[in-house]
């Protein structure tokens, strides 16, 4: 598994090959595994192929027009009612206090990190973007405002894979103990 941890990068440049509809069934199957808190398993997945759609989305994704040319979308969406089911006529947004909604933003999170190495595995190319209000992105696809849009993945191949970025030694990032 490390190859691929290394190996992923964010791409911004695809070249138009479909992708299978059994590979976007495995990045979902991979996601659908994911671990989350209390098992609530807030997660759900929009699959979006149409050009009407991808573009309206890339215009809601802060004008990102490069992702139109990928072939798939997974827009990734969390549900806040998975991790408290007692919540009524909730609306959440960026700006919302809900605890539950920290939680399954970082559950969904952990999904979508599923999808990335699992693209990587499957040679297929991927990033992560989320650059968008989500009273501009939920209309797009009938998202009710109850749920809370994480990401959207692009999914595709590329010609033109990035090239390895530097990170930061262990030594200074990591302590032991205490701070």
């Amino acid at each position: 598994m490390i190859k691929e941890i290394s190996t992923r990068r964010s791409t911004r440049s695809y070249n138009g090959k479909p992708v299978d509809k059994e590979k976007v069934l495995q990045l979902l199957e991979a996601a659908r595994l994911a671990p989350s808190g209390k098992n609530s398993q807030p997660w759900n997945f929009v699959i979006v192929t149409d050009p009407n759609t991808k573009e309206q989305i890339a215009k809601a994704d802060h004008n990102q027009m490069w992702m139109v040319d990928a072939p798939v979308f997974i827009v990734c969406v969390a549900d806040v009612k998975r991790r408290n089911p007692d919540l009524v006529d909730v609306v959440v947004d960026e700006n919302s206090p809900l605890p539950e909604l920290k939680a399954v933003i970082r559950d969904t999170a952990v999904a979508i990190e599923h999808i990335l190495l699992m693209a990587e595995n499957l040679g297929l190319a991927s990033c992560w973007t989320g650059w968008y209000a989500q009273a501009d992105m939920r209309p797009i696809m009938d998202i009710p405002n109850d749920q809370y849009v994480v990401g959207v993945v692009t999914i595709g191949y590329t010609d033109n894979p990035p090239k390895p970025v530097s990170r930061r030694d262990l030594e200074d990032m990591v302590r032991y103990e205490k701070w």
